[in-house]
C-alpha cells in the first residue's frame, strides 16, 4: 500500500511548487487549505510517481485527482491497486469537468460520474469583484454606500503577525453568534478549527489578506492565497453579520488588492456554498463568471482496471 501521512507544516516545500504549476482552478489546490481540512476529512498525502496524491479515509472517501507530471494512466493503476489492497472500492473526488474528460479519454466507458453541485466553487473576475458595475450589481454598491455613511471613517489595514490577534478576536465574537443563532453546525465548528489553524500559521502558509476597521475597530477581515496560474483562491472572510455592508466591503477592497498585487490573476475562487441556501444566495447574487463544477468518479460494475 501507498505510505499516506498526514500533511505538515514542513511538506508545503515539495507540495506548493506542484500544486502552483497545475494550473487547476480547484480551491483543494492550495497547501493552506489542504491542511487546514485535513482532520476533518481524514485527508493524507504522498508523492507518487512524481505527483501529489491525497487520499480521504472517510467512508464515503477516496482518491483526489492527483496534481503533478508524469504518466497519469500509469498513476491510476497504482491508486486502484492501492484501493484494492485496502479492500476499498475504487473513487475519484472533485474531478472538475476538463478532468472527468481526461479520464474517459485515459479509460473509455470504465466509469460513472456524478455531479456534486454543493461542492462547486463560485469564480468571478477580479474585475467584477473590484468595480462592482452594471445594473445587476446595484445592490452590492448600495450596500457599501450604507457602509460608508455609517463608517466614513472607514479604512482596510493588510493583516500582519502584529494585528492577527484582531482577526482571532473577531473570529470567536462571529462564531459565538452562531451558536447563538442556532446554526453552528458541522461545517461552521471544522471551519472555525480550519481558520483557527491558518491564523496560528499565518505567515508560515504564506497567507494575504485585509481588515477592515469603521470607529477604528475591526468589523471584517478576510485571507487567502494564489492557486497558481490566473486564479486567487478567497480562503476565508469574516464579518458582523448586523453591520449592513461590511462584507461588500471588504469583498471589494480584497479584489482590488489583489488586482494591484497580483496583476496575473483573472479570477477570485471563492469557494463552494456546501449546501447552505443562504450562503449559495449571496454567492448567485455576485453573478459568477465561472463554476468550477466537482465530479465523483467511481468504476462501473463489472470494471475493472
Amino acid at each position: 500500500m501507498i505510505d499516506f501521512k498526514r500533511p505538515q507544516l514542513a511538506d508545503k516545500a515539495w507540495i506548493d511548487p506542484i500544486f502552483r504549476a497545475s494550473g487547476f482552478r480547484s480551491c483543494e489546490y492550495t497547501f493552506p487549505n489542504l491542511m487546514a481540512w485535513a482532520e476533518a476529512f481524514d485527508e493524507t498525502v504522498a508523492l507518487v510517481d512524481g505527483f501529489v496524491v491525497v487520499h480521504v479515509g472517510t467512508e464515503e472517501g477516496g482518491y483526489g485527482w492527483s496534481a503533478g507530471s508524469g504518466d497519469r494512466k500509469q498513476l491510476l493503476y497504482t491508486l486502484a491497486q492501492d484501493a484494492a489492497e485496502r479492500g476499498r472500492p475504487f473513487r475519484l473526488l472533485g474531478l472538475t469537468e476538463e478532468q472527468t474528460e481526461e479520464l474517459e479519454t485515459l479509460f473509455p466507458g470504465k466509469f460513472a460520474f456524478t455531479n456534486y453541485p454543493n461542492a462547486a466553487d463560485y469564480c468571478y473576475t477580479v474585475d467584477k469583484l473590484a468595480d462592482l458595475a452594471g445594473k445587476k450589481l446595484h445592490a452590492k454598491r448600495n450596500h457599501i454606500h450604507r457602509f460608508v455613511e455609517n463608517y466614513p471613517d472607514w479604512r482596510v489595514v493588510e493583516i500582519t503577525p502584529e494585528n492577527l490577534d484582531q482577526c482571532v478576536a473577531l473570529a470567536q465574537d462571529w462564531e459565538r453568534a452562531e451558536a447563538e443563532a442556532g446554526l453552528d453546525d458541522w461545517n461552521e465548528q471544522e471551519g472555525e478549527v480550519a481558520l483557527r489553524l491558518c491564523i496560528r500559521h499565518y505567515d508560515e502558509l504564506e497567507l494575504e489578506g485585509l481588515i477592515l476597521y469603521g470607529e477604528d475597530k475591526p468589523l471584517a477581515f478576510t485571507m487567502g492565497r494564489s492557486i497558481g496560474g490566473d486564479t486567487y483562491d478567497v480562503i476565508f472572510e469574516k464579518s458582523y453579520a448586523d453591520i449592513q455592508g461590511a462584507y461588500a466591503m471588504i469583498n471589494r477592497e480584497f479584489a482590488r488588492w489583489v488586482r494591484v498585487h497580483h496583476p496575473e490573476i483573472v479570477y477570485l475562487n471563492r469557494e463552494d456554498d456546501m449546501g447552505e441556501p443562504g450562503l449559495r444566495k449571496a454567492k448567485l447574487s455576485y453573478r459568477p463568471d465561472l463554476m468550477v463544477e466537482k465530479h465523483l468518479a467511481c468504476l462501473k460494475p463489472g470494471e475493472t482496471l
